[in-house]
């Protein structure tokens, strides 16, 4: 079990490299979407190629993201279900879904992808807009992607078995952010139980007094 968790620290180090690739890469569509904007209105100059290379970087965010949002556990979760739940049982419910679902999809849109990304390679495919880029890097993103997401599903795979197993103390490397509402649930609650401390030995001095 340790190679395996040591497997799954490697993993993760890796999505968290391309966690920080990832703002760069926003960075660069935000400044290249500003400079096309100013030089389409102010001076009416475009290129395809411009407009092209942001949808690039748009894709490339999201496609390499997927690893480093599921280390992070920022995933879709039914959290008003699974918070009723102890880190055991949803432990097993990931671990299952892991196998189930998560693996088994990455592994087809894989096996899709690839040729397809071959075919667009070999052939050198062009984007049809006039000026456009070369298509089959931003094709690559998709078998790279799910790579991704194949590869840091067998990690929290690990962690989750590591943890059901008692050879770690949590499921899960980072745990969930909690969005806002949660916050300002939590702090709204702890006001009422404020107030209620306070008002309670009001009462209990009534109650004596009478």
């Amino acid at each position: 079990m340790s190679a395996l968790l040591s497997l799954s620290r490697l993993i993760d180090a890796i999505s968290l490299g391309l966690g920080k690739l990832i703002g760069w890469l926003i960075l660069a569509a935000t400044v290249i979407s500003a400079v096309n904007a100013v030089l389409r209105k102010a001076f009416s100059i475009g290129s395809n190629s411009a407009l092209e290379i942001q949808w690039y970087l748009f894709a490339g965010v999201f496609m390499l993201g997927v690893g480093y949002v599921m280390l992070k556990n920022d995933h879709v979760r039914i959290d008003f279900i699974s918070s009723r739940f102890s880190k055991r049982t949803n432990a097993i419910i990931d671990a299952i879904g892991i196998v189930v679902f998560t693996i088994p999809l990455a592994w087809i849109m894989i096996d899709l992808a690839w040729p397809y990304f071959m075919r667009a390679y070999d052939s050198g495919e062009m984007s049809q807009n006039a000026g456009g880029l070369i298509r089959w890097p931003a094709i690559a993103l998709i078998p790279v992607g799910f790579g991704i997401l194949l590869m840091q599903a067998v990690s929290e795979l690990i962690k989750r078995i590591g943890f059901l197993t008692g050879h770690r103390d949590q499921p899960f490397s980072v745990e969930h952010d909690k969005t806002n509402e949660e916050l300002l649930a939590e702090e709204l609650a702890a006001e009422a139980e404020a107030e209620a401390a306070k008002i309670q030995p009001a009462n209990q001095q009534n109650t004596g007094k009478n």
